[in-house]
């Protein structure tokens, strides 16, 4: 390993540990029992060719360079670490970024898939964060949903020109409340509203975490630019081996 891929290690290293301290259990992703039985194996269902596209994507990535590994372990430790982090809502319930913005970036959207549900089977069994019961719905907006938005974000602003720090702030940003919109709508589609139906209810649920996830989601975007500029200090060779040889130069 070079210096540089060691320096680089460390710093991730010193930030999982600044980070990753946390002991709240009912955090925003949906708990274990939660969602009715047929809400479960819905959402599952409807992450399965996301999955499998995402499985595919990165056997492809590996074939290509096996190097490639070493992006991808640090994108899936990066939405481990930060989406473990959660701070109380205003309801007792937990906010939390997500991290996948940065993997949709490095990646595209379906290899996230894959690192996104690997990181919620070991938050349910590990931390009591989220649940295996809801893991299909957890999926869905976090791993899914999220990223594929957070990707589109990036490419149109490229189109656009826009600056690409600012490009990779929006994604990762929009990328982190969408998420949150997606689960809003799941929660409201299992328990509606009697007064006002499914949109009532979820304009209730948006209310409920607006508050903490909308400087969370700044938070996020501002991290996955540093994060991005550490990668291009320390790891452009990787990077270029990905694709990025026309954002690195």
């Amino acid at each position: 390993m070079s210096k540089k891929h060691m320096k680089l290690t460390a710093a991730l290293a010193g930030f999982s540990l600044a980070f990753c301290v946390s002991t709240t259990v009912s955090a925003m992703h949906i708990m274990e029992g939660y969602l009715p039985p047929q809400y479960c194996i819905a959402w599952g269902v409807l992450c399965l060719p996301f999955l499998v596209t995402g499985f595919l994507s990165i056997r492809k990535k590996l074939e290509e360079n096996r190097r490639n590994i070493t992006l991808l372990a640090m994108a899936g430790a990066f939405i481990f670490v930060i989406s473990s982090l959660k701070i109380p809502s205003v309801t007792g319930s937990c906010s939390h970024m997500t991290g996948t913005g940065l993997g949709a970036i490095l990646f595209g959207p379906s290899a996230v898939s894959i690192l996104g549900i690997i990181v919620l089977i070991f938050q349910a069994i590990l931390l009591a964060h989220g649940g295996l019961t809801t893991l299909g719905a957890n999926t869905f907006s976090m791993a899914i949903a999220g990223p594929l938005l957070s990707y589109g974000v990036y490419r149109l602003c490229k189109k656009l020109s826009v600056n690409r720090w600012v490009s990779v702030f929006l994604a990762a940003f929009i990328g982190d409340l969408f998420t949150y919109c997606v689960t809003s709508v799941q929660l409201a589609l299992a328990y509606p509203s009697e007064a006002g139906g499914v949109w009532a209810s979820v304009g209730k649920f948006l209310g409920v975490f607006a508050p903490t996830q909308l400087p969370l989601a700044v938070l996020e975007g501002i991290l996955t630019v540093l994060i991005m500029m550490a990668l291009e200090a320390y790891a452009k060779p990787e990077l270029k081996m990905i694709g990025f040889h026309r954002e690195v130069k």
